[in-house]
């Protein structure tokens, strides 16, 4: 598979200010680690391959790139979500996207076994479960933060610091936006889940008229 060594990939061994305030805190269950999910496993094996050859932070800013790639663009996002995308077309839509985005040679060929696999549709959460795994290397904590609009760097900042003083050790934020929150903020930080988003607060107030 090429000199960087992605042959084991093929079968894995399985309107916001800048300061928040958390209004509910709830339990959440744990999915039993990141290797129990499929996507889990393809992120663990691709940290492996990049831990090995000392390539854990090149590997994530090209997986960066596709985030924002996913986020910018509508037709990749659609590539890589469509059922009638063949494996093979979608292998060399990675393979001609890759020195566009200034992909390292490790996660093209990700990308490409990926593709063959019939696993495209995985990409978001492999690169979810890849930065848990860097930061997790890195001694850090990883809070899953959901707004409505896109956070600007103030106010991650904030929200990192906050976190920071909360978990007792350095937070890695990884940021997604969802539109159907309405507004506010949801964020799991280990096996907390602080939801101060609008629409969990409507739900709440539908429920109260209810009784």
């Amino acid at each position: 598979m090429g000199a960087c060594g992605a042959k084991p990939l093929l079968r894995p061994v399985f309107h916001m200010g800048a300061h928040f305030r958390f209004w509910s805190f709830s339990r959440v269950e744990t999915s039993g680690g990141i290797r129990a999910s499929l996507a889990g496993r393809y992120a663990s094996a691709l940290f492996d391959l990049a831990r090995d050859q000392r390539q854990i932070e090149s590997v994530g800013k090209s997986l960066d790139a596709l985030s924002q790639a996913l986020l910018d663009s509508k037709d990749f996002a659609e590539l890589v979500s469509s059922p009638l995308v063949s494996r093979d077309q979608a292998a060399k839509a990675f393979a001609a996207l890759s020195p566009q985005l200034n992909l390292d040679s490790i996660t093209s060929s990700f990308l490409g076994v990926l593709a063959r696999n019939g696993r495209k549709n995985e990409l978001r959460k492999v690169i979810r479960a890849y930065r848990r795994l860097a930061a997790e290397h890195r001694g850090e904590t990883t809070a899953e933060v959901v707004t409505a609009h896109p956070l600007n760097d103030d106010q991650l900042a904030a929200l990192k610091a906050q976190l920071r003083a909360r978990a007792g050790r350095e937070v890695a934020i990884d940021a997604a936006v969802d539109p159907n929150i309405l507004g506010g903020i949801v964020v799991k930080l280990g096996s907390q889940q602080i939801d101060a988003s609008i629409r969990t607060k409507l739900n709440r107030l539908a429920a109260a008229m209810k009784g």
